[in-house]
């Protein structure tokens, strides 16, 4: 398993973020608990989901001390705003679901069918789209029409290749790296 140091390197590296910027978001994280913290002497040992909970606060537009807040709320987003409290559990819940599934295919499974999608974190509404081929799955928060634009100025937004994200996974859980 990869250090939260390696994982910042990577994420930096592979997806372009600003490396203080990402070590901050990681610093961030890590003080409110979404990442580990790991132990005296020891690195933390980061799992895929930390990753993307990495991405996603590098990502987002919110001040250092609303990172974990904002990443918690952009995956809990629910496809198309919809209310899945009753619906069968094979189906993806939650924004940070799919981000999960999609980090484990790219890890565990045959990441060349995500090299072409495209994962979109909307800063001034709250949205993650992700672009699969012609099909674009839209993650809101409950309740909001997903199909809409929802402000009167422009769309601020961050796109992640999906080739450099499967990139960057690869170099932290792939075969050098314990599973």
């Amino acid at each position: 398993m990869p250090s939260t140091l390696e994982a910042v390197d990577a994420v930096a590296r592979h997806l372009g973020f600003d490396p203080h910027r990402a070590k901050a978001v990681a610093r961030s994280l890590t003080e409110d608990g979404a990442l580990p913290a790991g132990a005296p002497g020891r690195s933390p040992e980061l799992k895929p989901n930390h990753v993307i909970d990495l991405v996603l606060g590098c990502a987002v537009d919110a001040p250092l001390r609303a990172i974990a807040p904002a990443v918690g709320h952009y995956r809990a987003m629910l496809p198309g705003g919809a209310n899945l409290d009753t619906a069968p559990a094979g189906i993806v819940r939650t924004a940070g679901d799919a981000l999960d599934i999609w980090a484990d295919v790219a890890i565990y499974g045959d990441s060349d069918v995500l090299r072409h999608d495209l994962i979109e974190v909307v800063a001034n509404w709250g949205e993650i789209a992700i672009q699969t081929g012609d099909v674009v799955s839209r993650f809101v928060p409950a309740g909001t029409l997903a199909a809409h634009w929802r402000d009167s100025g422009h769309r601020r937004s961050v796109t992640i290749n999906g080739a450099a994200l499967v990139d960057c996974l690869h170099s932290l859980f792939g075969e050098t790296h314990d599973r």
